[in-house]
This record gives C-alpha cells, sequence and structure tokens, in this order.
C-alpha cells in the first residue's frame, strides 16, 4: 500500500493541466484585466515562425483561445499557436525559440486541455504548443515480462485511453477524477485521485517517457535511462521539458464496481474516517473526500446515479444552508464475488461515523 506523505491527501484536489516550459525562457506578466490584444512581436520573430517546416501549422490569428484556462484569473495572448503533428513538431518549434534566445521576444509554453488555473499554459506574446493536435502514433497496450503497458501520445485524452484499454481488459491503477485531460498535461502535475493511497499519483506509474527538453531535443528517460530527466519531468510543472509520449503501468480491470457515498457535517469525524480507511490492510479501492457547500437537493440530484439505502430518510434530509463533506468510495469485484464483497463493506461501513440517512451506492460495470 502507498503510504501518502499528508494526512489529508485525498480531500479532494483540482489539478492543473499542461503548464509553461520556461527552463531556457522567462515567464511574461500575466494579464489580469479582460483579454487584451495579441503582444505584437518584432517582424523577424513571426518571419521564423512562418518559416518553420513542420508537418503541422502555425496559427497567427485565432489566438485569442490559448489566452485563457480553466482557471479564468489570468488572460496572456500568444502571438501564435502551434498545432503539432509530429514529435518532430514540437521539437523544432521548441529548439527555434532556443536558437533565437536574448534576441527574441518569445516565450513558449504547451497546452493540453486547458485545465491550468494559474495561466501556467500561456505564453503572453510567444508561442503556445497545442499538444491536443499531437495524437500521434496512437494508443498501443504493450506486454514486456509478465507486465503490460500502455503507451500513449502527450496530447492523448486520459478517456481514451482508458476506452482502448479496457479492450483487453485493462487498466491504468492511477487516475485523475476528470479523465478529459491530457496524458502529459496530468503527467506535469501529479494526478492525484482516490486510488493515491494505494498506488500513489499517476506520475508513480510511468515506465517510461518520451521528452522534448527545453533544448528542442528528444529524448527517452525512465528510472534507469535519463532518470534526472526522468524525475525531472514528472511532475515538474513544465519546467524541464514536454511530454510528448508516456508507457503507463496498467492493471486487470475488474468486471464490477460498487460506488458508495456517504455526507458529515463534522469535520473531525470527516477526516478520522478517511485516515482509518487509508490505513486499513484490506479497504476499498478509492477513497476521497470533497465538501459541498450550501446546495439544495443534495440527495435528490444523486439519485441520477445512486440508490439511497433507506429512501424514506433520504428523502428527509435537507442540504439547504449546510456544509457538508463527502466521502466517496469504490470497491472492485468479479462476477460470483457479489456476497464476499458486500460483507467487506459491511465491515468497513460499520466503522464510520456518518449520517446514517445519507448512505447512496450504485453498482456499475467499470
Amino acid at each position: 500500500m502507498f503510504t501518502p506523505i499528508f494526512p489529508f491527501l485525498l480531500l479532494h484536489l483540482t489539478i492543473l493541466m499542461m503548464v509553461s516550459l520556461s527552463s531556457c525562457f522567462a515567464d511574461q506578466p500575466h494579464q489580469e484585466a479582460g483579454l487584451p490584444l495579441p503582444f505584437l512581436s518584432p517582424a523577424s520573430d513571426h518571419a521564423h515562425l512562418r518559416d518553420l517546416d513542420i508537418d503541422g501549422s502555425v496559427e497567427f490569428d485565432d489566438v485569442r483561445a490559448a489566452g485563457t484556462d480553466f482557471g479564468h484569473l489570468h488572460t496572456s495572448v500568444p502571438s501564435a499557436v502551434v498545432h503539432p503533428k509530429s514529435v518532430a513538431d514540437v521539437a523544432k518549434t521548441v529548439r527555434l525559440v532556443f536558437e533565437l534566445g536574448q534576441s527574441s521576444n518569445l516565450t513558449i509554453a504547451a497546452r493540453g486541455h486547458g485545465h491550468s488555473l494559474q495561466g501556467q499554459a500561456q505564453a503572453s506574446g510567444g508561442v503556445v504548443v497545442n499538444m491536443e493536435s499531437l495524437k500521434s502514433p496512437g494508443i498501443r497496450v504493450v506486454r514486456e515480462g509478465g507486465s503490460a503497458f500502455v503507451e500513449a501520445a502527450g496530447g492523448e485524452l486520459w478517456i481514451n485511453v482508458l476506452n482502448e484499454t479496457l479492450k483487453q481488459g485493462l487498466a491504468p491503477r492511477s487516475w485523475t477524477d476528470y479523465l478529459y485531460l491530457t496524458v502529459g498535461g496530468t503527467l506535469s502535475n501529479a494526478g492525484v485521485s482516490g486510488q493515491a493511497f494505494r498506488h500513489g499519483p499517476q506520475i508513480s506509474n510511468v515506465h517510461q517517457l518520451e521528452v522534448v527538453t527545453g533544448r528542442g531535443e528528444v529524448k527517452i528517460c525512465s528510472e534507469k535511462e535519463n532518470a534526472d530527466l526522468f524525475h525531472g519531468v514528472l511532475g515538474g510543472l513544465g519546467q524541464f521539458g514536454i511530454i510528448t509520449r508516456a508507457r503507463i503501468i496498467l492493471e486487470p480491470a475488474p468486471q464490477l464496481v460498487k460506488w458508495i457515498r456517504v455526507l458529515y457535517t463534522d469535520f473531525a469525524a470527516f477526516t478520522r474516517d478517511q485516515e482509518m480507511l487509508i490505513s486499513e490492510e484490506n479497504t476499498f479501492d478509492y477513497i476521497e473526500g470533497f465538501v459541498i457547500i450550501n446546495r439544495t437537493s443534495v440527495l435528490s440530484n444523486w439519485r441520477s446515479s445512486f440508490n439511497p439505502k433507506d429512501p424514506a430518510q433520504a428523502s428527509l434530509f435537507e442540504s439547504h444552508g449546510k456544509t457538508l463533506f463527502c466521502l466517496e468510495m469504490t470497491k472492485n469485484f468479479n462476477h460470483g464475488d457479489l456476497d464476499s464483497v458486500n460483507q467487506e463493506i459491511d465491515r468497513l461501513m460499520a466503522k464510520l461515523s456518518f449520517i446514517p440517512s445519507t448512505v447512496f451506492m450504485s453498482e456499475v460495470p467499470k
């Protein structure tokens, strides 16, 4: 079992997306008032970008969307957006900016699905590399020495990775809550979710990476090859390179999942129960908590995905005006194991101090 560094690691964390590559270039100041006009780089910079010999394309006009992100706290419109079709395209773009050096106003940032909160994927007046354009060479399951891995491009979405691996009865061991994020984006941050207490975050489940460094060099790295680069890039917030391909550790996917939610009003009880569950030898496969503030009809909204254990009591529960703490758990199992899994769930639930009327469960195929 993976031992968490922080006691409350499994409180809901919002994971940032692909962040700025600035190992060789200084960050530009963010603009915080409405969306500004694009920074006007010297004509020579534009000329260099227009002459860039890549398989993809360079966009100079439709660049405003790359100047904002999910956080909507900062806006920094670039001069150009590169849409790479190959790893060579990413390398050529980074190499160009590196070689121009201090003679140029260009900076560079890689952007995944745009879920940064603080403008990390923005490059004011510089170049944004749209990593979602990089889907080559596709998703591939690899088996070596009794282990299974999936190889995917840095711009591939995790939902597509999951769908492809499930065809072979496999799945990555560690996830983020939201699967419509890019592989390179979450690996540049951490990739924390409810499995992290057991397997570590996503960055602890990577076997090998392909990376474009700040000099525009393409390097393969792992625990045994270019190890400093490997550990620097994973969770490195884009400061050591752009992840263009990753080989991820897989495990057998369960056939079914018991999905459970319960509510607390006592924060101390909520965190105490989380710590107890992640410390148990035999426990749930996914454990995560989040906060619900002043939401009406919380339990009624859950009915679209869950079944209340006590419908009559659940219908009387009032959430309006309250601060509630939700504990979400899952237990994986296969056909034929339902009775033993239900006994295990009952054993664990008996140790918890949630509000009895707020138990909701669902059984879903994975």
